[in-house]
This record gives C-alpha cells, structure tokens and sequence, in this order.
C-alpha cells in the first residue's frame, strides 16, 4: 500500500486553464486520490504584471468542471497557507537573509543569489524519467530574490514545497532540467527533498508541441464544443499513463484504484482528436436518457431550435435514438435537428434530386404507409419489405427517398423508426411538402 501522497498543483493566473496544466493537475489529483493523500493548489502569482483575479478564477473553475476537487487552497485554506505566493513574500525573505547569513548566498545589488558549490554530483531518481545526474558545475548562481524583491520560480517553489510538506513533486518533462538545482536550494536550506515524477511532453498528431493548431487547448474550449467532463477526464488519464488491464473507458472511481505514477511512460503523449472524439462519444452514449437531454439542451436552445414545442420525454427519445450518433453534445444537437423542426430539412433538401419516373410507386406505398393501422417502426419495415417485393422494388430505393425527405440527409437513424417518433401527422405533413401523398 502506498504511503498517503501530499502533491499540489501549482498554476500561474496569466492565461485559462490550457490542456496541459489540465493534464499535470489531473495526474496530481489521481496519485493523492489513489494513496488516500491531500491533494493542495496554490497560486504562483509572482508575476503581478500578468496575474489577474479573473485568470485564477477561470482557472479554478476549469478544475472544478474536470471535477478535480483539492483539500487545501486559496479559496478552501488549510494548514499551510497562505495558498497565494503574492502572500507569502516575507517567508522567501526570510530564507533568503538565511542563507545571506550562512555565506552560501550574495547580494549583487537589491537582488539576492546562491552561489552554486563546484564538483557536487546532484542526482535524483525521478519515479517516471529514472535516474537523473547533473554536476553543479553546469550550473550558474541561482537567483532567489530579484531586485523587485519578488522570488524566482526555483527558489519560491522550493520554500512552498517544503513548508508546504509537498512529498512528491509531479510536473511536467520541461521541469527536469530545473530540479538539480531545486535540489541545490533544499540541501542550503535543510529541508527535506521530496519524490519527482515528470510527465511525458503532450505532442499534437504531427508530433510537434501541443498549440492552439491542433484544437482547442483551452478545457472550457472543449465543454464548449460539447465534450462531456468525465470524458475529457477520461482522455486526459491517457496521456501517459493507461490500466494495466488495457482498458479506454472509465470513470473517475476506477481511474483513481488503478492509476500508479510508476506507470506513467517518458514517451511523449499524442493529443489525438479522433482519440477524444471516440471516448466522448462512449460517454454520451452511457448517459442515463434525462440526463443526456438535460446537457444537450444548452445546445439547441443555442442553435435557435424550438424546444419549448416538444415534451420533454419526446426529446429525450430522440437523442436516445439518435444512439450516439455525433461525437460531442453539440454535433449532437445538430444532426438531431429533424426532430424538432422541419425548417432545416427544408434548407438542406429541396426534392429535386427525387426520381420522377420512381414517384408514381413511392406516393402508392407512402400513402399505404400512412394508413398503417399500427404506427411502429417494425410494422413500417414489414410493410415496406412486403410491399418492395410485390411491386420489384427494394427496401433501399423506398427507404433512402422517405430519409431525404424526413431528415433533409443521407444518413440517419433507421428510417421507420424515426418515422415513428416524429408521428404520422409530421410525417404525412413533410410528405405532403414534397407531393408524395
């Protein structure tokens, strides 16, 4: 059984939260979730020119719509705070005049520097990368406080983690070249060193760093475009890491029993779209019926759609049939928008392409459709299979044309049920429009 876990997540309030701080703090959730730890955010808010209120905000929400929740925070508190650096200021000072007055630190002006020992071997054996080995000679002095009186990134993260009790460190790859001499300021300081995991790079299909080229990078981009959170969970858990049992889909509870950091691979990970796009699919898919109406509703409501003309249990059978089809909630809400109006079908089929040597048998069996005494999609079907062939005509060339017409589109669910749900009435009505009946 592993040791309870105390990791944080540390992000700057410069930007929203992008796909890769996502990814790192996902990581960090599941290894304090796994171990029964404590999992802490704090804000490294030093750089006052671009830090904003707003930014933490959005970045506070963005976690919360992953439904990565912390124990220990800005807006939670906890026992080591406080939680901001921009409020932890004299805590750096104060380690700062400590190493001034054990002579391992100067002053070059109003900025303070640890002057790096020659010939130690500082070395680390990182639970992802393995052993890691630098000689300090590689390394320059290391400022700690700036003449602004503001700490630098390799000294506040040090002074944070320590007193913070952070026992593992768990970041990304581009942080391995800052650890050695991290570990140089534990060492001055006497603190004790905490474990490191560094987390495969994300690389985009063509193998280049993850970018704004490659989608969205923004996770509010992504609810916005329809993804469900536990899928883009989901898919993020996958970026490096994967169960041991091979599977692709699952939730949160099986994620956090089966994810070990040592697992973890040091191959850089594919941001794969096709990826995302099939596990968001299998998750819409799983969704109890209510609730995935209740979270595609936004959408249509968007596109101008008329939901307030249907009952709610209508609209809920339609998604249902429409059996995933779509890969996100809004592609979803598109390709549905049959079912609650005729107006789109309108605008994407106008009957032209319909065969007038073929009309004569399709307003015939369309109508005997009509009449049908049992309105079910079964009952439709074995009328249209029997009716085809009497008359030498198949299921596909009755099928296709009353497709077009209900749904203005080639691809559809199966035809007869779609028939069934819009009601005889739509369905005489959208014939009528096109002179079938």
């Amino acid at each position: 059984m592993e040791a309870p876990a105390r990791v944080r997540f540390a992000p700057s309030p410069t930007g929203a939260l992008h796909i890769g701080g996502a990814h790192t703090a996902l990581f960090n959730w599941l290894w304090a979730r796994h171990t029964g730890g404590t999992f802490v955010l704090r804000i490294e808010d030093t750089d006052l020119q671009r830090s904003t209120k707003e930014y933490e905000e959005t970045i506070l929400s963005g976690l919360k719509w992953l439904g990565l929740d912390w124990d220990e925070g800005p807006d939670v508190g906890g026992p080591c705070g406080a939680y901001r650096q921009s409020e932890r200021l004299s805590l750096y000072r104060q380690n700062a005049e400590k190493l001034l007055d054990a002579g391992s630190a100067y002053r070059e002006g109003e900025a303070i520097l640890y002057r790096v020992p020659g010939g130690v071997e500082i070395t680390f054996d990182d639970v992802v990368y393995g052993r890691v080995s630098v000689m300090s000679d590689t390394l320059k002095d290391i400022v700690l406080m700036k003449s602004d009186g503001m700490p630098t990134y390799n000294y506040a993260v040090v002074v944070d983690d320590a007193t913070m009790g952070i026992n593992m460190v768990i970041r990304g790859e581009d942080h391995i070249s800052n650890t050695p001499k991290q570990l140089l300021l534990y060492d001055a300081l006497g603190f004790e060193r905490p474990s490191f995991g560094h987390l495969p790079m994300i690389l985009g299909t063509d193998k280049k760093k993850l970018s704004k080229r490659h989608g969205a990078t923004s996770v509010y981009e992504y609810r916005d475009m329809g993804y469900l959170p536990d899928a883009v969970f989901n898919f993020l858990a996958l970026l490096g890491w994967c169960p041991r049992d091979g599977r692709e889909i699952f939730d949160r509870e099986d994620a956090v029993r089966l994810f070990e950091i040592q697992k973890v691979t040091k191959r850089a990970a594919v941001f794969d779209m096709d990826k995302l796009n099939f596990i968001n699919q299998e998750h819409v898919k799983a969704l109890p019926k209510m609730k995935r109406l209740e979270l595609t509703m936004p959408f249509w409501q968007e596109l101008g759609y008329p939901v307030g003309n249907h009952p709610v249990e209508y609209l809920a059978e339609a998604l249902e049939l429409m059996e995933g089809r779509g890969q996100t909630l809004r592609k979803m809400a598109e390709y549905s928008d049959y079912f609650l109006s005729f107006e789109p079908v309108k605008a994407r089929f106008d009957g032209t392409s319909l065969d007038e040597g073929k009309k004569p048998a399709l307003r015939e069996f369309y109508r005997e459709m009509l009449q049908i005494e049992s309105w079910r999609a079964e009952a439709m079907e074995s009328l249209a299979r029997e009716w085809g062939k009497s008359e030498g005509i198949g299921l596909k060339d009755l099928a296709m044309p009353l497709r077009l017409m209900l749904t203005g589109g080639k691809v559809s669910p199966g035809i007869f049920h779609v028939a069934e749900l819009l009601g005889r009435e739509e369905v005489r009505a959208r014939l009528s429009h096109y002179g079938m009946i």
